[in-house]
């Protein structure tokens, strides 16, 4: 069985704040259990990093040519 790909919300092209809004947003209604989001946005969102951190959170970053990627999970 493989595993699911994780939701993916893309923000490419909104000006700041928008995509930090939008990502909290889905963060916000995340209840307990396993969780996994795909971001995309135009350029790295320095500003969220500091919030995922607080959140407990973690995040892997994929810079690519049509934007940067960043999955964000629960921990294990």
């Amino acid at each position: 069985m493989s595993a699911a790909e994780p939701p993916v919300l893309d923000n490419r092209g909104l000006e700041p704040p928008q995509p930090f809004m939008r990502t909290l947003e889905v963060l916000d209604g995340w209840g307990p259990g396993p969780h996994r989001l795909t971001i995309i946005n135009d350029r790295e969102p320095l500003f969220l990093y500091p919030e995922l951190e607080e959140r407990g959170l973690r995040w892997t970053v994929d810079a690519r040519p049509e934007g940067v990627y960043i999955t964000i999970y629960t921990p294990d």
